[in-house]
């Protein structure tokens, strides 16, 4: 589970330390204005034919996705002589901490990977540059991606990010289990009457079928989707005031916690301890994040399916997230560094096919539509949910809202405290946090 655990924490630091980190103060990241000497095309990433260039690159693709990264930027310096791109892999939770001060050293990367709710925050923090002539001078726009990725690389109505792929929340079933069960096996349920149905089978052959975290992974991340499919939301439109104890989303949250109080799932269930025991035959149904797909594909006598999430509530909705390519402002700006950056966003993003073996979905609309696409085994299946994903607002700070949120969601789950009452404690914690961000970020 060590490959596994690592894909899982790709994730995982998502907020953790960036109230400490981006604290910092940045401004003299991007105040500098000096270029240095060499001739730069700066169109905006369709090519460079400058002086040689030396850039580094940060991500947190510490899993088996980060091979195949290595493997593209590989082919790129390959195909670009006057491009050399050094990568350095951090976790995640250590990334996000260690950059602002990275940049504001001038010791920071050229190129980032970020999260889509982290590029608000660093945009606000003055750690990254705006790229919209990146998607100007490449005639990128929301019909070459999916509207929802597209509109996430925006904070205060300027271009911070280009999408790469996204990777929401997906539908891991046992056949053999169910089967054991009475259940066909290549009919996962679909429905909440179906779910609950399966739930009851399993249940009289002596399984407890839907193990539920009261982890973020994956718990949080199954009631945050659930949330959305009971009509409800986090936050205001604004992203002003939390509403995660609305009456959608307490509905939602004690339909969760009433499975475990019927029995369909242990108590206290421990992290990961819900995918093994998928993996294991001691459970039939679980929500896990599309990193997993290469990780069941190990071991197919598990008899692992993958659909889309099942509709529970009144509307399909999952969790999910994306990717995004940043450039990072330096102290001394570089033409030629910046130009060269942009052509090698430019191109991995053209090359996203091959990232999505790695288990992702592409971004761009022309890659998801292709038959190479469709024909990776699982990932293509989870492809159709970009259409209803439930993905983060944009709000500077709001990766400890976030944790928040899941905080809640795990009080309520291990029991401590009734759906409502966890629910309405958190949103208040998630208010007053609020309220700082936009004190602290000016917004």
């Amino acid at each position: 589970m060590m490959q596994n655990d690592m894909s899982r924490r790709r994730l995982l630091g998502l907020g953790v330390g960036l109230g400490a980190a981006a604290s910092l103060t940045l401004a003299g990241c991007g105040g500098g204005s000096a270029t240095k000497s060499g001739t730069a095309t700066g169109n905006g990433g369709k090519d460079y034919t400058g002086p040689k260039v030396s850039l580094n690159l940060w991500n947190g693709f510490t899993g088996g996705d980060g091979d195949i990264f290595k493997k593209l930027v590989e082919q790129f310096n390959a195909e670009h002589q006057n491009i050399a791109i050094a990568v350095n892999t951090y976790r995640w939770e250590d990334y996000y901490s260690k950059l602002p001060g990275a940049v504001s050293s001038g010791s920071g990367p050229d190129i980032a990977v970020m999260h889509m709710d982290q590029l608000a925050t660093f945009a606000a923090r003055g750690v990254i540059t705006e790229l919209d002539d990146v998607a100007k001078a490449l005639e990128l726009s929301e019909g070459d991606f999916a509207p929802t990725v597209w509109k996430g690389g925006l904070y205060n109505d300027k271009r911070y990010g280009i999408p790469l792929d996204m990777h929401p929340l997906g539908f891991y079933y046992n056949k053999s289990v169910m089967q054991k069960a009475g259940l066909d096996p290549n009919k996962p349920p679909t429905t909440r009457d179906e779910f609950t149905a399966a739930l009851t089978e399993l249940k009289k052959a002596g399984v407890q079928g839907f193990w539920i975290s009261p982890f973020q992974f994956t718990g949080g991340m199954t009631f945050y989707s659930l949330l959305h499919q009971w009509g409800g939301t986090l936050f205001d439109a604004e992203v002003a005031k939390a509403t995660f104890n609305s009456e959608p989303a307490v509905e939602a949250c004690t339909w969760l916690v009433d499975l475990i109080k019927q029995g369909h799932s242990p108590s206290n269930v421990g992290q990961d301890a819900d995918y093994l025991a998928l993996k294991g035959g001691r459970n039939a149904f679980n929500f896990n994040g599309i990193w997993q797909i290469n990780d069941i594909a190990k071991d197919p006598a598990a008899q692992i399916g993958v659909a889309e999430l099942p509709q529970l509530g009144t509307r399909k909705a999952a969790w999910a997230n994306s990717h995004n390519f940043t450039i990072v402002k330096q102290r001394s700006a570089d033409a030629n560094k910046v130009s060269g950056a942009k052509v090698f966003i430019n191109w991995l993003s053209e090359h996203s096919l091959d990232w999505a073996k790695g288990g992702q979905i592409p971004a761009r609309k022309q890659v998801r539509d292709s038959a190479g696409f469709t024909a990776i085994p699982n990932v293509a299946t989870l492809a159709p949910e970009l259409e209803y994903a439930a993905f983060p607002p944009a709000a500077p700070g709001l990766g400890e809202v976030m944790t928040t949120f899941y905080a809640a969601f795990n009080e309520a789950a291990l029991g401590k405290k009734s759906p409502k009452q966890a629910l309405d404690d958190g949103v208040a914690k998630a208010d007053k946090q609020l309220e700082d961000n936009r004190k602290k970020y000016g917004s």
